[in-house]
């Protein structure tokens, strides 16, 4: 037989040749095997080589069925995606003030017309039991009255951070969801992500010894035409509340800890319009109750930067890029097993999902469970009162004392499943 028969020996004329389905399952090494609603294959690879496992997606009409509000960059080009890896959650509907913008999306993922919306027919989502949760992802000023709406509607909300312009804000948005027996999650996507779910475990099981210092920088560099970014009335602040959210975030809940006194200052660039509202640079230190200081920076003005390290007294992890939305890359330090005289500097690959399809399914997966998420409205709560503290901090030149939180992971609901 030549080389080029063989490749001519198709799954197809193995099945024809050996009886149909009876062959096939005793022929096929990758019989797929269904057990309790899964699907399983045998393995491929042998023990020393890492198997992804298969992907168990629920049947469609078991899933979640959510309403994209608002249809900018983010929705466009991360979410509506995502909903092709998720397995729990599935796009139903949008939202959008724009109509032909929303008919040639709603044409592009299957989203039938009668379930388009705008802003102004946004309550009667209350009458369509097709939509049980809504996924807001609008300017920072209006997420407190598009939740609440929502809560009033009927819908639970996954809402993008920062979680609202104000404390206040925050708390309204709680206290409707919770009135009206709703689920309330912040899209923390990072908190779902496998690097960061290995950084927190590495953290806590104490394989890095005790936490001393911990430094992140995020910023990018903004375009100069006129967004809703660089006014403060729409949202709340500069690079601080928007890309900095991220590494304050980071620092909480790899420590787990909630600080107790914190500094900061902010600097813009004289003349540059971007920078008439809100703030370019922002720089804040982070003072826990174990001892961890925290250390950030975060700007407006500068190429891209997104990288974090976290310093034990035994052993260092660190991620760079870390708050990327993919390509997130590992690298832990510690002294050697091997050479006492040496150090092991390791990278870590793991699994990089995407991570915005992680956070709506475990988002769907409390709705279905009745399920408090990892990332309620009170962790989104937190993170305000801290942003609002260091714009105090920043604006009198002296740092700001916070009230102490003696309990790990005060503002989280339980950790989500290695899938969801």
């Amino acid at each position: 037989m030549t080389f080029d028969e063989t490749r001519r020996w198709t799954r197809r004329r193995l099945l024809e040749t050996t009886g149909g389905l009876l062959g096939a399952s005793l022929w096929l090494p990758e019989t797929a095997l269904a057990a309790a609603g899964e699907v399983k294959l045998p393995p491929m690879k042998a023990s020393t080589e890492v198997e992804s496992p298969l992907p168990q997606p629920q049947e469609p009409d078991k899933r979640v069925g959510f309403a994209i509000v608002g249809l900018g960059r983010l929705s466009l080009e991360e979410l509506l995606p995502a909903f092709g890896e998720c397995k729990k959650a599935k796009l139903v509907a949008l939202v959008s003030g724009d109509k032909d913008k929303a008919r040639t999306v709603a044409s592009q993922y299957g989203v039938s017309e009668k379930n388009l919306y705008d802003y102004k027919n946004y309550d009667s989502l209350k009458d369509n039991p097709e939509v049980q949760a809504v996924y807001i992802v609008l300017p920072n000023n209006m997420h407190a009255e598009y939740t609440v709406r929502a809560a009033k509607a009927g819908k639970h909300v996954l809402c993008e951070k920062p979680m609202a312009n104000s404390v206040a804000e925050c708390q309204q948005m709680i206290d409707a969801c919770r009135a009206a027996k709703k689920q309330l999650m912040v899209a923390y996507r990072l908190q779902y992500e496998p690097h960061h779910r290995a950084a927190i475990q590495l953290a806590r099981s104490k394989k890095l010894g005790a936490l001393k210092l911990f430094s992140a920088d995020n910023g990018q560099n903004q375009a100069p035409d006129a967004q809703w970014r660089h006014k403060k009335a729409l949202a709340g602040g500069g690079a601080l509340p928007d890309v900095g959210i991220y590494c304050l975030n980071a620092a909480r809940y790899l420590s787990g800890e909630e600080p107790v006194e914190v500094w900061g200052s902010m600097y813009s660039t004289p003349g540059d319009a971007r920078f008439k509202e809100v703030e370019e640079n922002f720089l804040f230190t982070l003072r826990f109750p174990s001892g961890l200081i925290a250390q950030c920076t975060t700007g407006y003005g500068h190429h891209d930067s997104r990288r974090m390290r976290l310093m034990g007294s035994e052993a260092w992890v660190d991620m760079d890029p870390a708050f990327a939305y993919s390509g997130l890359r590992m690298r832990i330090s510690r002294k050697s097993p091997d050479d006492p005289k040496a150090s092991d500097t390791v990278e870590r690959s793991l699994p990089q999902p995407s991570q915005f399809a992680r956070e709506m399914d475990h988002f769907a997966e409390c709705v279905q469970n009745n399920r408090q998420p990892h990332t309620p409205g009170e962790e989104g709560l937190q993170d305000m009162r801290i942003i609002e503290a260091l714009y105090r901090a920043a604006r009198e030149g002296k740092s700001q004392k916070l009230e102490a939180v003696a309990k790990q992971d005060a503002f989280r609901g339980p950790a989500p499943s290695a899938e969801g």
